[in-house]
């Protein structure tokens, strides 16, 4: 698998659409995604919080908005200068699978249809960046289509559709423990819910200390 092909090629993508992904996505109502991942969090507000997979800034903004210290990353050139312009909040240029992030800093992540574009083969180790990243008992919340585990090309971009239990093996094993899982949009059949939405705790193994 050429992880380095697979994600360029999803980036150039955004690169070629990033206005009218902005226009398309500005008004989309993502208020319950935005209180699993706050509700969560257990320290004192306000929580320095990471944007994973930005886009043009619509979330970062409402994060400053609340009052909280909110980063923003995103692979993509064109969508960093317009989260940058949109949210008035620092934007990092990253890509997912070469992130360098600072350790335990964060309290919170926030990745809303992003690590889906992640290729399976890397999101071990993108999963174990993210925890790095968190302070302990921090809170990660991810939103993905949900699937049948497979993944591929879909148009112009990669993407890797899990179902929870496969979902929830890749986040025990980089050292997280659920909150909780939902479905989107709430309300409807589950046939009619595409996205799988999941909150999950940063726990680090106590170290004894010393004699």
């Amino acid at each position: 698998m050429d992880i380095e092909n697979i994600t360029q090629t999803t980036l150039r993508h955004y690169e070629r659409t990033a206005e009218q992904f902005f226009a398309g996505t500005i008004d989309h109502d993502v208020s319950q995604n935005i209180g699993a991942l706050l509700d969560a969090i257990q320290a004192d507000a306000p929580y320095r919080l990471l944007d994973l997979g930005c886009g043009p800034g619509r979330d970062l903004k409402a994060f400053k908005a609340m009052g909280h210290e909110a980063t923003g990353i995103d692979g993509s050139a064109r969508f960093v200068d317009m989260a940058r312009a949109y949210s008035g909040c620092d934007v990092w240029q990253q890509d997912f699978v070469q992130l360098a992030l600072p350790a335990q800093y964060f309290d919170g992540i926030y990745a809303n249809a992003s690590l889906f574009h992640v290729p399976s083969a890397a999101l071990p180790q993108v999963l174990t960046d993210l925890h790095a990243a968190l302070k302990t008992g921090g809170v990660l919340f991810s939103s993905n289509p949900r699937g049948d585990n497979s993944e591929g090309w879909n148009g112009p971009r990669y993407g890797s559709y899990y179902d929870y239990p496969t979902w929830a093996a890749y986040l025990a094993a980089a050292g997280f423990v659920e909150v909780q899982h939902y479905y989107r949009p709430t309300g409807l059949p589950r046939e009619q819910q595409p996205w799988l939405a999941s909150v999950w705790r940063c726990v680090r193994e106590r170290t004894e200390a010393l004699p």
